[in-house]
């Protein structure tokens, strides 16, 4: 049942920029009244101070993690008043709690010293509240390089079961109102053929699950259908057989050009016989630096708004932030992360490494 303060945060949101939030205000809207709670790991930062008062007003209850104090003098300094719905965790409650228990747990036959300085340090402290079920979903790295926060997210979340790697994809948001899925834009440098397939699956089910459309998935390369022949070529092929065998009911098809992929015009003279070319809506690049390019070049030269990256193929969601994030990207990933714990993970705990 929606509650009248999230309506009216979901409307708030859609009227602050209509042009820009339809796509946020749609998400807000499906998490109208489900209190869903996500811990910030950077709890002294002006920016995650700014977002957690924002997403209060939107129903969403912001932890951060850190001493009381500190974030109240931050917040003060930074001029952000804080709702009373934001909940503040100090670092001594969490050692004391289930999380602080299961942290030492996880940080057991490790070289000395690793538990107490995990039990020290505010990321591993918020990644060890989400695996204790004291928030639904982790967003960190506002101030933390995204190897500190995989490395954390990997120690004490886990992979999700059946995932063999952690992997990224990108929601880009186009002005004409269209939005794609991009894999792997940020984590898998050169992905092998089954790394590449669960790329494949991963994206397909982020992007079902945060645009609520059907997936057409492109298993992009600089062939289509046989046109070139090259070891990366084989690689993507591999990679779509082998989604096709994992997936029989979802929409893949490679090897295939970008344009060849995308337009119609072009799919009916180099890929006739494709049911997904011409039409695709997640596109899954060869390598990273094929990723990264590709969405740098759809946000800065095609004006798009760029979601991500989003982390995929963990127990339980984590998400990374950029150090040069802005306010608003600290909502936009925590609304992403909450959608996430709603639709694809479910708490058989931790697999751990």
């Amino acid at each position: 049942m929606y509650s009248m303060t999230t309506q009216i945060a979901g409307r708030r949101l859609a009227e602050k920029q209509p042009a820009d939030n339809q796509l946020q205000a749609g998400w807000c809207a499906r998490l109208a009244g489900d209190r869903n709670r996500v811990v910030l790991a950077d709890g002294r930062d002006e920016r995650v101070l700014a977002a957690a008062a924002e997403l209060a007003g939107l129903g969403i209850v912001p932890v951060l993690v850190d001493e009381p104090a500190e974030i109240r003098r931050s917040a003060a300094a930074a001029g952000v008043k804080l709702p009373s719905d934001v909940v503040i965790l100090a670092p001594e409650q969490v050692r004391r709690s289930g999380a602080g228990e299961l942290l030492a747990e996880r940080a057991a036959g490790r070289k000395p010293g690793t538990a107490e300085a995990w039990l020290a340090d505010p990321l591993f402290l918020a990644m060890a509240a989400l695996a204790a079920d004291d928030a639904d979903a982790c967003v960190a790295g506002a101030n933390r390089p995204t190897a500190d926060v995989l490395r954390a997210a990997l120690r004490v979340v886990g992979t999700a079961e059946g995932s063999d790697c952690v992997s990224s994809s990108f929601l880009m948001h186009l002005q004409d109102g269209r939005t794609f899925g991009y894999g792997d834009c940020a984590v898998l440098p050169e992905p092998d053929a089954g790394q590449l397939a669960e790329v494949a699956v991963a994206t397909s089910r982020t992007f079902a699950a945060l645009t609520g459309e059907e997936p057409q998935v492109a298993m992009l390369s600089f062939s289509t259908m046989g046109s070139a022949d090259h070891a990366s070529v084989s690689r993507v092929r591999e990679a779509t057989a082998i989604v096709r065998d994992r997936e029989p009911g979802l929409a893949v098809d490679g090897e295939l050009q970008f344009d060849a992929a995308l337009l119609e015009s072009v799919a009916r003279s180099k890929a006739p016989d494709s049911g997904v070319a011409g039409h695709a809506n997640v596109f899954i690049f060869p390598n990273l630096a094929a990723g990264n390019i590709g969405y740098k070049i759809t946000q800065r030269l095609g004006g798009a708004a760029a979601y991500g990256p989003i982390l995929q193929g963990l127990a339980l969601p984590v998400n990374d932030l950029s150090r040069g994030c802005t306010a608003a990207d600290v909502v936009n990933v925590a609304i992403i992360s909450v959608l996430q714990s709603q639709t694809s993970v479910t708490r058989l705990g931790p697999s751990g490494l």
